[in-house]
């Protein structure tokens, strides 16, 4: 049983997404602030966590970065539920590790097509071949049975969504992709997203590179087109 970790300090709209999922066979546990969910955290590993933005304490849009930063929680998908709806706030929910972005209100059959989405994506491998292999691209390495990913030996730390985009970029060296062909390999389930969800996660992407080399340019831009990883080949 999948099980989904609640954080939100709202007591009414927590019960009723709570009341909701379990009726989906989630197994739910709930948080009204991130002490609290530090501690569920600890205890329970979540599949996936939701996430309001606007707590007392520490916010939102901190704890995913946190998160992201801590090995034991690198790899959770967290899907941020929140009021706040400019393109600026969902640009920084992206940026900032999140790997969906809903605004309230929204609709349950909504949340549980974003959810089962995320569940699918994280069971499935970006890669067709059986049995899975480690693909090495020049100093880049992606495991697609672990999601890991190194670079030049050392592990990079990313979530879901940025390691199926940085190996569908992988899987050809050299060849233009254009984002609607990412936003296919990263949310293969026709979910609602835009071309600044793509380039908020390729940002990301690039960021985390140059903590480990600050030289770091394999991701190339071309403007009007897409991306494109380079060939190691040349």
């Amino acid at each position: 049983m999948n099980k989904i970790l609640i954080v939100e300090d709202e007591r009414d709209l927590r019960g009723m997404l709570s009341f909701s999922l379990k009726s989906y066979d989630f197994l739910i546990f709930e948080a009204a602030n991130t002490i609290e969910a530090k501690k569920q955290i600890s205890q329970n590993i979540p599949n996936i966590i939701l996430l309001d933005v606007m707590m007392p304490g520490q916010s939102g849009f901190d704890f995913v970065a946190e998160l992201r930063r801590t090995k034991k929680t690198a790899k959770i998908p967290i899907i941020m539920l929140t009021a706040l709806e400019s393109e600026e706030d969902k640009v920084k929910g992206l940026n900032l590790g999140a790997d969906d972005y809903i605004t309230k209100p929204f609709s349950q059959k909504l949340l549980i097509a974003r959810i089962n989405a995320l569940l699918r994506r994280t069971s499935a491998s970006t890669f067709s071949s059986q049995p899975q292999s480690v693909v090495n691209r020049g100093h880049l390495s992606l495991n697609p049975e672990s999601y890991s990913c190194k670079w030049k030996g050392k592990e990079v730390k990313l979530t879901l969504t940025e390691f199926m985009l940085l190996a569908e970029l992988a899987a050809r060296p050299g060849h233009v992709k254009q984002r609607h062909v990412l936003m296919d390999a990263a949310y293969p389930d026709n979910m609602d997203v835009d071309d600044r969800t793509i380039d908020s996660h390729i940002k990301r992407i690039r960021k985390k590179f140059k903590r480990h080399d600050n030289e770091f340019d394999e991701i190339e831009t071309l403007y009007g087109a897409g991306y494109r990883l380079k060939d190691p080949q040349g």
